[in-house]
């Protein structure tokens, strides 16, 4: 039992699914499909070029309640950092904390809470 109907989440949070099915009965299947696909590449580019090693869950969350554009306002202040030598591009620990800061920011102020529901 994963525990979706007690309001937990597993791995993924479930807190968008009511919205998702609203989003596909108002814009259709199609337009819900691209945004996913949208997602998933931002999930991909955040893992393959700003993860330590600890940082998978909160972009996969974040790319799963965070508007798309959100996301890729945390990547291009986070090129913009890397260019300006702002953060160490060679020290991949200093790059996923500024990563995760930038996201958990833009989080904050669109007052979204990134946190998993557990037990």
């Amino acid at each position: 039992m994963l525990g979706v109907e007690k309001g937990l989440d597993s791995f993924v949070s479930h807190k968008p699914a009511l919205p998702n099915l609203d989003e596909i009965k108002q814009d259709g299947p199609d337009s819900f499909l691209q945004e996913q696909r949208k997602r998933r590449l931002l999930a991909a580019h955040l893992i393959s070029n700003y993860n330590a090693g600890r940082s998978m869950t909160l972009y996969c969350t974040a790319c799963a309640l965070m508007p798309p554009r959100a996301i890729d306002r945390a990547i291009n202040k986070m090129e913009k950092l890397l260019t300006n030598g702002q953060v160490d591009r060679s020290n991949q620990k200093e790059v996923a904390k500024a990563m995760r800061k930038l996201i958990q920011g833009l989080a904050s102020e669109l007052s979204i809470d990134l946190a998993l529901r557990r037990r």
